[in-house]
């Protein structure tokens, strides 16, 4: 069992016009750099983009905000992407937006098969507007729908043919839950190693979840805001 592709833009081949696609990572942290540039070359459009951020102007998925190739973004912080809020404000993109946590579990809960969840948070604010409210135990609580997509778009840093993966750090963050939530799940790796080479106590997601997986290159790994104290200046 080989799910091994040379590279994104065969991994992305069947991508359609109108497809739903969920992207992992946490700001620019573990996003996959080398899928999203696939799809800003393959220039499929109307894309529906589930994502925590929306990356920045020129990278991430700003790059297909630029040549609007998506016209929905679920997402929860999209406060760095001006072209995002512009859009969104005329009307050319529709922007949905969810608390960072209610967005997580929408995803984990699609990958889990759950239609739905009751939470408070949101109550009482325009979270909640037409959406079901019940009350449990005295608290008012909204109901929120699982999500799916076509694809899954997953950063790893290590990968094994069958698919098997491993995050570091805050790349972890969204990309593991994703990868359960989508028909097809396509991984991008750092590092694409023999079987038997990842430890299984520290495999993440299994490779029964992945149905696609490649080697990347080229990583920029971005810092979206680059804050350091001045020279000489102690840390209070």
């Amino acid at each position: 069992m080989n799910k091994v592709f040379p590279d994104a833009s065969a991994a992305i081949e069947d991508l359609e016009n109108g497809a739903s696609i969920m992207v992992g990572g946490f700001g620019l942290c573990g996003i996959p750099e080398n899928l999203i540039d696939a799809v800003h070359r393959k220039g499929v459009r109307n894309l529906t983009v589930i994502s925590n951020n929306a990356g920045v102007g020129d990278f991430g998925l700003g790059k297909l905000l630029d040549t609007r190739q998506v016209s929905c973004v679920i997402g929860s912080y999209v406060g760095e992407n001006k072209r995002l809020e512009e859009q969104a404000l005329r009307g050319e993109v529709e922007l949905r937006l969810n608390p960072q946590g209610t967005l997580a579990e929408r995803i984990r809960a699609g990958g889990a098969g759950i239609a739905g969840f009751y939470t408070p948070t949101g109550v009482g604010t325009v979270v909640g507007e037409g959406k079901e409210v019940r009350e449990f135990d005295g608290r008012t609580y909204l109901l929120e729908r699982g999500l799916t997509a076509d694809f899954a778009f997953i950063k790893a840093w290590k990968g094994d043919r069958w698919g098997n993966l491993v995050y570091r750090k805050t790349a972890r963050n969204f990309n593991p839950i994703m990868a359960t939530a989508a028909k097809i799940t396509i991984a991008e790796v750092e590092h694409l190693v023999e079987l038997g080479e990842l430890d299984p106590d520290g495999i993440v997601t299994p490779g029964i979840y992945v149905k696609r997986i490649f080697r990347g290159s080229e990583y920029e790994k971005r810092i979206e805001k680059k804050t350091v104290r001045p020279k000489g200046r102690e840390m209070d």
